[in-house]
């Protein structure tokens, strides 16, 4: 986390450590028992160098976890101006098993926020398949006084999941943000949101949806 946090900081890390982990739920149809490989083909963004953002495949093959290690929006005390907004861009490469294909059904945001009393914090994110239409942005807000793990979930309904395309590789994408905006908070405050995680306990996770491919002819 940034310098400028502190012993706050370091009192932040330890509290993230103790949040409860997030159970993968299982959408559609049963998930193929093949291996499945996730790469991190390309990282952009003012809250992920490359290096910073890592992904793991789910033993059960119904979710996989994204964990960042630099993560953090600020706002207040001697932050900058450019630090209270961060995002970041991950186009990852999955690979799944001949004769299946996925969709995202929920995704569950993850962090440490620690809001001054008048700040607010904000998280918000979107995802798609390459070559096809993004989500809708979904955003969360948080309010100080606020000093504690946050945990968000966007999930979208079966009928609507946009599954990739049979056959086809194709990048997928995930596009979050993190703002910070003192407000009315005392100007010496300092006020964060996190997505970060310094031991790999806390993560994003998202959730597969699995359908079978049509047989080809």
């Amino acid at each position: 986390m940034l310098s400028t946090l502190g012993a706050g900081a370091a009192a932040a890390s330890l509290l993230l450590g103790s949040a409860a982990p997030t159970t993968p739920v299982r959408f559609g149809d049963d998930p193929p028992t093949g291996k499945i490989t996730i790469t991190v083909a390309t990282v952009n963004g003012s809250g992920c160098r490359p290096g910073s953002a890592a992904v793991a495949v789910a033993p059960d093959n119904t979710a996989f976890t994204v964990t960042y290690s630099e993560y953090l929006a600020q706002a207040g005390g001697g932050s900058k101006p450019t630090d209270s907004r961060k995002n970041c861009q991950i186009a990852l490469s999955v690979h799944v098993p001949q004769g299946f294909t996925y969709a995202i059904a929920r995704a569950d945001y993850r962090g440490y926020g620690s809001l001054a009393p008048g700040a607010k914090g904000l998280e918000q994110a979107n995802y798609y398949f390459q070559g096809q239409p993004e989500t809708a942005r979904k955003s969360h807000t948080f309010t100080g006084p606020y000093d504690s793990n946050w945990q968000t979930s966007d999930e979208t309904d079966l009928d609507a999941l946009v599954y990739a395309p049979c056959g086809e590789e194709r990048y997928f994408n995930i596009n979050t943000e993190l703002r910070v905006d003192r407000g009315s908070s005392d100007p010496k405050a300092t006020s964060y949101m996190a997505m970060d995680s310094t031991d790999g306990s806390i993560n994003t996770l998202y959730h597969f949806a699995w359908k079978e491919c049509p047989a080809r002819k």
